[in-house]
């Protein structure tokens, strides 16, 4: 069982996470050294075909810079590997976490055969309650523990009552919930099979806002893959679609449209393309204004959309385009007071792009601090998330061991062997 520090009280608590028994786990950098040598490439020529300096890819193999999602996805590409294959796949050993992986491959493959019995359905709504708050506070294990048999219930009431909408519509919700293990987990197969399955039960519902929350899925694939150009294609596609059909004008639409762009804002920053990140940063700005003043964030479908998970974009666009002053400057007050309205899950990835933005302005207490911040408020990301690893692994390295909250927080993302 992983435990983690409270830096507020200084005890030890469960994250929910089985890691037993406890093996180092190497972090991206490593694994590009090893699938380096392992082809015989020499790192002047890893460099060129994955057009970054040898400067920075050394520093990577070394450890003394991170690995950014751009930048493994260029290597990836360059070894015809996958990017899931460089960041590594923690706690996937023979765990409670891999056992329950296969049974939900398998209540993937009987998507139109569920062997589960039409539930009740207040007992149904309740559970898909559950796992939306579970995925909302990152709690992957619990999360993790339900989707199997509650995928195949959903699925037995839609094909119970195929003509119902709604039914189906909670079919591709939990379809989401699904989707974001695989990705936490670095499980791409079983993300493309999650993500084809929400859009064939979206497609059943006749509901613009299913299938183009479908579709945000779906470039959520592109974008695990490092793909851009064609997650951004994927994501311009369904607002075009979207826009132009039958659709309610209301918190639906805002919501729908405005994670869209989110999505947009993501991709675009990370294949370095400023002009279309700005595009999609001010038309969901636009969006966020006709929310109620003083709402807040709008949660549905697995989505959040409003000014505060848009200010979170923000900041991490200002990393992926090379502005980490502007983005710890900007991140600052929303660590200190987050946004009404956002999750763990969106508060604790805030700390983890200030973790990486700290970092590269060279201020390692800093980076420290807000990742200690993370594992405060989601714990389980902060100890599986990549980019919150390698920052880890970056820090331990320079500072040499010299700190054992750090070495705490790296133990329990398994770069470290025991203490």
């Amino acid at each position: 069982m992983i435990v983690i520090r409270g830096q507020a009280k200084g005890e030890w608590e469960s994250d929910g996470m089985d890691s037993a028994p406890m093996e180092r786990i190497p972090a991206a950098g490593e694994n590009i050294q090893v699938l380096r040598k392992a082809r015989g490439i020499s790192q002047t020529k890893l460099a060129r075909d994955a057009s970054i300096s040898i400067s920075l890819l050394r520093k990577i193999e070394q450890g003394s810079r991170a690995a950014t999602p751009a930048t493994v996805a260029s290597i990836a590409k360059a070894l015809h590997v996958t990017t899931a294959r460089i960041n590594g796949q923690p706690f996937l050993g023979p765990s409670e976490q891999s056992d329950l992986l296969d049974d939900l491959r398998g209540a993937l493959r009987r998507y139109t055969l569920p062997k589960e019995d039409v539930p009740d359905p207040a007992r149904l709504e309740e559970d898909l309650r559950k796992i939306t708050a579970l995925r909302a506070g990152s709690q992957y294990l619990e999360l993790l523990r339900m989707l199997p048999t509650l995928l195949g219930q959903v699925t037995a009431a839609a094909l119970s009552n195929p003509g119902e909408a709604g039914a189906w519509s909670r079919t591709a919700d939990a379809y989401g919930c699904a989707y974001t293990i695989a990705h936490r987990l670095m499980q791409p197969d079983l993300a493309d099979m999650i993500a084809s399955r929400q859009t064939w039960a979206a497609k059943q519902t006749w509901n613009p806002e299913a299938e183009a929350i479908a579709a945000w899925t779906e470039a959520g694939t592109y974008q695990s893959a490092g793909e851009y150009a064609d997650g951004l294609a994927i994501v311009d596609r369904a607002i075009v679609k979207y826009e132009q059909g039958p659709r309610p004008d209301g918190l639906d639409s805002v919501l729908t449209l405005g994670s869209l762009h989110l999505r947009g804002i993501v991709l675009a920053s990370r294949d370095r393309d400023k002009n279309t990140a700005m595009a999609h940063t001010l038309r969901a700005r636009e969006l966020a204004k006709r929310l109620p003043s003083g709402q807040g964030d709008v949660i549905a479908h697995n989505l959040t959309f409003g000014p505060g998970n848009l200010a979170l974009y923000e900041v991490g666009a200002n990393i992926e385009l090379g502005n980490p002053a502007e983005a710890s400057t900007m991140a600052q007050p929303l660590i200190k007071t987050p946004p009404k309205g956002l999750r763990a899950s969106r508060v604790g990835r805030l700390c983890i792009d200030t973790a990486r933005a700290r970092l590269t302005l060279g201020d390692l207490e800093g980076a420290e601090d807000a990742l200690k911040a993370t594992f405060r408020v989601a714990p389980q990301m902060a100890a599986i998330h990549p980019m919150s690893r390698e920052v880890l692994r970056v820090l331990v390295i320079m500072h040499q061991r010299s700190r054992p909250e750090l070495m705490a927080m790296a133990k329990r993302s398994g770069l470290t062997p025991e203490l």
